[in-house]
């Protein structure tokens, strides 16, 4: 080989070396609500199949994030999260040992109903969004929390609180950060990312927000943003906020609609393959709805009422759906076909990610399972969280090997990797 070709194999081989890395590197980031694609499903690899009888070791435990029901998110070994305290919201920064490097106030926070936190921040660059309870969006300097800009929903927008306050995740896209203020004529909102001021505003079907975490999807090479309020799920073109389709939650009728009885949709829905799924609870049930081909119309497929998980989400994983079942207080596997209830475990309601073949099951009672999925579901482990205050309503995040749970105002970060 002479020096030139040699020179030239080096060269390609430090570009694909620069590749794998940068790519490795950003698998490892979390950046967004329920991971990067939003749909709980981790890309973690060599985790542990099972666990002792105490659990995988507890790397550190941070006990005082605040009051809160927001998950991490993660960037370059530092986890971000947000909570409540003493009425305030703050924006903690924490490195890989579990030590505080700031903290960062951005406005009041929700202390009615739950108080605290309800929100995972979204980061993006070196910027990161957070949003209140009070439905204030803040848009923070991701290195030391400084603020760039801020909104007021129910002031600037308009908007209106649900009976639980704001709790969507910002979604964020190109120039875009999108906003539910639930007002009857700024129902979602869309703003500059870099300067918080509007570039379109859609009328929704003016419903007061429904706490969903919108996602993005592509049809037919046309973008749209799907989230739901109180009653709807909308589909709305994501460049000029068009509402292109809307499917009404019809199990409780108008005149019977109140705050806390059917309006709550905090599960993101899935897309896949032209199909949209969704779980909620109050006999909204699990739906699958298909999606015309050019992405302008919506029809249901099927439903099923007697499945009702609030707040838990879901994971689809071939033609199976797993989610909970918050009034048997099971996790359910549902034929994604037909949307008959294959298999259940009574392992108590909760929230369901996915990471390396295996279900993360964390349930109300503070237990986190760890399920081998199929139509004939198996708890393979399981411990209990005994640290942290208040409800276990978090939803869990994997990165780097490492299983997050926060409990209110306490944060764990436990070692899943298989040694």
């Amino acid at each position: 080989m002479n020096t030139n070709k040699l020179i030239n194999w080096f060269q390609q081989f430090g570009i694909i070396f620069l590749l794998l890395v940068s790519a490795y590197a950003e698998s490892q980031n979390v950046t967004q609500f329920r991971g990067n694609d939003r749909n709980g499903k981790y890309k973690e690899t060599n985790l542990m199949t099972s666990w002792p009888a105490t659990g995988p070791k507890l790397l550190w435990e941070n006990d005082a994030v605040g009051n809160g029901y927001g998950s991490p998110v993660i960037s370059n070994d530092i986890v971000y999260i947000n909570g409540e305290v003493d009425s305030v919201g703050y924006l903690f920064a924490i490195d890989k040992t579990g030590k505080l490097l700031w903290k960062s106030a951005y406005g009041n926070e929700w202390v009615k109903s739950y108080p605290g936190s309800r929100s995972a921040p979204t980061i993006i660059g070196d910027l990161i969004y957070v949003t209140s309870g009070l439905g204030r969006l803040n848009c923070l300097n991701l290195k030391d929390g400084s603020r760039k800009w801020k909104v007021e929903m129910i002031q600037d927008l308009h908007g209106r609180y649900a009976l639980f306050g704001h709790a969507e995740s910002p979604l964020v896209y190109d120039d875009k950060v999108i906003l539910i203020p639930g007002g009857r004529d700024t129902n979602v909102v869309a703003l500059n990312r870099f300067t918080g001021k509007i570039e379109w505003i859609s009328k929704g079907k003016g419903d007061v927000p429904g706490y969903n975490s919108p996602i993005l999807i592509q049809v037919a090479g046309k973008r749209i943003i799907v989230t739901f309020t109180a009653y709807h799920m909308l589909g709305l073109d994501a460049n000029s906020g068009e509402l292109l389709w809307s499917h009404e939650q019809l199990n409780v009728p108008v005149a019977e609609r109140q705050p806390g009885y059917g309006d709550t949709h905090s599960n993101s829905v899935f897309y896949e393959e032209g199909y949209i799924y969704y779980v909620a609870g109050d006999g909204n049930g699990a739906v699958k709805l298909k999606l015309s081909a050019d992405g302008s119309r919506i029809e249901q497929v099927w439903r099923n009422p007697l499945i009702d998980d609030y707040m838990g989400g879901f994971i689809k994983i071939g033609d199976k759906i797993y989610t909970g079942k918050d009034s048997r207080k099971n996790l359910v596997c549902i034929n994604a076909q037909t949307g008959i209830e294959q298999d259940s475990l009574k392992i108590g309601c909760g929230a369901t990610i996915l990471a390396d073949n295996l279900l993360y099951y964390y349930n109300q009672r503070g237990e986190m399972n760890l399920v081998k999925p199929g139509e004939k579901m198996e708890k393979i482990s399981s411990f209990k969280v005994s640290q942290g205050t208040k409800e276990h309503f978090c939803i869990p995040v994997i990165a780097n090997g490492i299983l997050y749970i926060r409990h209110g105002r306490s944060l764990m970060a436990y070692d899943i990797k298989n040694q």
